[in-house]
């Protein structure tokens, strides 16, 4: 039994030890809020607190309901961090494609030319023009563009709605808050592709993928998804090999003859639950029905089969309440039980 005790315990030391270490540089190495972003012209594109005071208006709206930022959230609506970095780049692309070489855009370029402005477009990005001194970042003018642009076609979504991302006409119609959210969505993707200080990988370690500005895995991701592959594989290997080889042996004493809960006579403090599964069921049932609508919203963006129900509870209200009943049905059963 002390043996046990004592692997128990390394156990626990070396697990947190290592949760402790990650936790620590995670923290460290943090992406930083600029106090504000300017443009080499001299404009100040972002003022001071607008990026969290943007943060505060998508969290406002659902946040992680309404899609998602760095790949946390809901995927009915686009995680603003990729779809961002995307037209970022589109739009740098395709402005440079026309200047430089009177093409339409982008695509419309030789693979020659399309290689120069990619590996333009990835030096820019890719350096990380933060100012830990002044707590500024400063960015290119083409990339201030970038951001106008992005604000415009963000402004629409919101303002307007939009069925394929189950997002309801007025969602923020505010222009000053559909900036400060726009800068909440630069600096996502920002960070998730300006290399850190004296490395060659983002903030958020190339997340998410955008081969356009070089954003693809690193190879210790890969490496160390394929190790844990391995090692959970091996560790389930290893555990039904030695169960397997184990005899165990039975007697008829291990085995009731009969169910032992047929005719069982509820105790009163189990009787005294009974309110309790009552309600657990009733917000089971519940989670289930907005399970539903929300999985729908999936198919038809806009309402219930015809019906504008996005007008009475919208796509954000019924994800939220979907995964917060869950919280309340098992804590409920847990004191029950």
């Amino acid at each position: 039994m002390k043996k046990l005790w004592i692997i128990l315990i390394a156990i626990f030391v070396i697990s947190f030890s290592i949760l402790g270490w990650v936790g620590i540089e995670i923290f460290r190495q943090a992406p930083p809020v600029p106090r504000e972003v300017v443009s080499t012209d001299g404009q100040v594109l972002i003022p001071a607190e607008a990026i969290m005071d943007g943060q505060n208006v998508w969290q406002a709206m659902g946040g992680m309901q309404v899609g998602s930022i760095w790949g946390h959230g809901s995927y009915v609506a686009p995680d603003w961090t990729a779809d961002y970095l995307h037209r970022e780049a589109v739009f740098i692309l395709n402005s440079w494609a026309t200047s430089e070489f009177g093409a339409a855009n982008y695509e419309a370029l030789n693979s020659e030319q399309k290689a120069v402005l990619r590996q333009r477009l990835q030096d820019r990005v890719r350096k990380n023009n933060y100012d830990v001194a002044t707590d500024t970042l400063t960015i290119e003018p083409i990339r201030a563009a970038a951001f106008e642009d992005n604000l415009k076609h963000y402004s629409e979504i919101f303002t307007n709605g939009n069925k394929d991302y189950a997002i309801q006409r007025d969602a923020q119609s505010d222009p000053v808050k559909l900036r400060q959210m726009n800068a909440f969505f630069f600096w996502t993707a920002w960070a998730s592709a300006a290399n850190r200080p004296d490395n060659t990988i983002s903030y958020t370690s190339n997340f998410p993928h955008e081969p356009l500005v070089g954003n693809v895995p690193t190879d210790s991701a890969i490496v160390w998804t394929g190790a844990s592959v391995i090692l959970l594989l091996a560790s389930i290997g290893w555990m039904v090999w030695f169960y397997a080889g184990k005899k165990m042996e039975y007697t008829d004493d291990d085995v009731p003859y009969e169910d032992p809960l047929v005719g069982l006579e509820p105790t009163p403090s189990q009787k005294a639950t009974v309110k309790y599964f009552v309600v657990v069921t009733l917000l089971f049932l519940i989670q289930i029905v907005m399970g539903m609508i929300t999985a729908h919203y999936g198919v038809e963006g806009g309402g219930f089969y015809g019906f504008p129900l996005q007008d009475y509870l919208p796509y954000v209200i019924s994800r939220s309440w979907h995964t917060q009943l869950g919280i309340f049905w098992i804590a409920t059963a847990w004191l029950a039980a």
